[in-house]
């Protein structure tokens, strides 16, 4: 706790409108006289304030909330004093806590409690942080002041704020329809357990449910189905090229939303969905989630990261893919790394996955770019056009060279990459390639 004097802002004031009428009369021992009763009032108004000592102060804070929505955090003032505790409450949060109205008025009696409440809106996910609390109790005649902050060290959690929430039950209402297809299209005999059926001649022998049998007392058989759930890897690309801002976000939100999107449908269809975030070392990650707790694990995981300055080493994260992930999976990878250059590996990297694994990448597209390759207004802006469509060029050429190893290669606009990316999954579903 540190004590510290405080002055009212009506202090200066009182003091001018005294100090008019006495300089009116020249009279200069009267204007210090007036100046040191001022003084002496200050004085004594700070003596009389509430003692720092007798004040407890709580704050109880919301574990967690989703970006862009509003919570309460509470301020427990207790007064153990003798004197009634008047004065101001100041809830330090930091400014991306997006906190309204952390200045309060505090009117405490003697042996008394009060709460107030102070609203955060976060404006950054993350972890926003309060580390102090600080009282500014005045005297009876308000023109001086105690002032006392007090470490109150507190967290809260912002999730992301998954915007494309929204596209969700479209999907699972196109979901539900290849469900209800799948019976006709899928062939084979399958891995998972159907349902029973008598004995007919030419039935497999080895499919015959003795069990079952015993109980109906005709021979029954298993039938199967093939197995439909498959394991769904998303990598969140939180390297240097995560970082720039398309349409004031950063591309790491836009893969945010769009990994929530696709892990929430997945996780409908019965998929076992994992997630990666991964620059040069792994961020995060939720490996073998709980079906029912998908988006809540990987908002959570998802929340406090944020890009690095650093090259993506695309080769250690291909060999982390190999080696903890066994199976024929779908590997979508979010990521706007410079895939033209020949010295990031991602081509190589990425495009060798494809012998085990069905790859999509899916990147977020910058409409600035577009817009800069179609200015002609002067000499300048003919360079910018230029540099713009080499960049066009080399984008498609590289994206040619990925969808030619066999990678599944998608480009979008920020708020756009979500659902294309969700509806390229149920497109795969579709054709029969997951």
């Amino acid at each position: 706790m540190f004590l510290n004097i405080a002055l009212s802002r009506k202090l200066p004031l009182v003091v001018l409108l005294g100090l008019v009428p006495l300089l009116l009369l020249r009279e200069w021992i009267v204007v210090v006289a007036w100046i040191a009763l001022a003084v002496l009032a200050v004085i004594v108004d700070i003596v009389l304030a509430a003692s720092p000592r007798a004040l407890t102060v709580e704050r109880v804070v919301p574990f967690q909330v989703r970006l862009s929505e509003e919570v309460q955090a509470e301020l427990i003032v207790r007064n153990g004093g003798r004197r009634r505790a008047r004065g101001v409450i100041h809830d330090a949060w930091q400014p991306s806590a997006g906190a309204r109205n952390n200045v309060q008025k505090v009117n405490v009696r003697p042996g008394g409690a009060r709460r107030y409440l102070v609203s955060l809106k976060p404006t950054r996910r993350g972890t926003r942080t309060a580390e102090h609390i600080t009282v500014r109790l005045f005297g009876p005649l308000g023109l001086g002041a105690r002032q006392f902050t007090f470490r109150a060290s507190s967290s809260l959690r912002v999730l992301p704020e998954f915007r494309a929430r929204k596209h969700l039950p479209s999907r699972l209402a196109r979901l539900r329809e290849l469900d209800g297809g799948s019976a006709v299209n899928i062939r084979g005999e399958g891995t998972e357990f159907d349902s029973l059926r008598e004995y007919v001649d030419g039935d497999d022998v080895r499919s015959i449910d003795w069990r079952g049998t015993a109980r109906s007392r005709e021979i029954v058989v298993r039938t199967w189905r093939p197995e439909r759930d498959r394991r769904v890897v998303i990598v969140v690309d939180t390297s240097r090229t995560s970082a720039p801002r398309v349409n004031d976000e950063p591309r790491l939100d836009s893969y945010i939303e769009a990994a929530l999107l696709l892990g929430a449908l997945a996780s409908k269809a019965g998929d076992r969905v994992e997630l990666i975030a991964y620059d040069r070392v792994q961020r995060a990650r939720v490996s073998s989630s709980n079906r029912s707790n998908v988006l809540r694990e990987f908002a959570s995981a998802l929340s406090t990261v944020e890009p690095v300055l650093v090259e993506a080493d695309w080769t250690g994260l291909t060999s982390l893919i190999r080696t903890q992930i066994s199976g024929r999976s779908l590997v979508v990878f979010l990521t706007n790394s410079d895939i033209t250059s020949a010295d990031v590996g991602i081509l190589t990297s990425i495009g060798s996955l494809t012998k085990s694994h069905l790859v999509v990448l899916a990147s977020v597209a910058d409409p600035e770019v577009a817009e800069l390759a179609l200015q002609r207004d002067s000499s300048t802006s003919v360079y910018d056009a230029a540099a713009a469509e080499r960049a066009i060029l080399d984008d498609h050429a590289a994206s040619a060279m990925l969808s030619g190893s066999g990678v599944v290669v998608l480009s979008a606009l920020p708020a756009d990459l979500a659902p294309r990316l969700s509806d390229k999954y149920l497109d795969l579903k579709a054709a029969g390639q997951l």
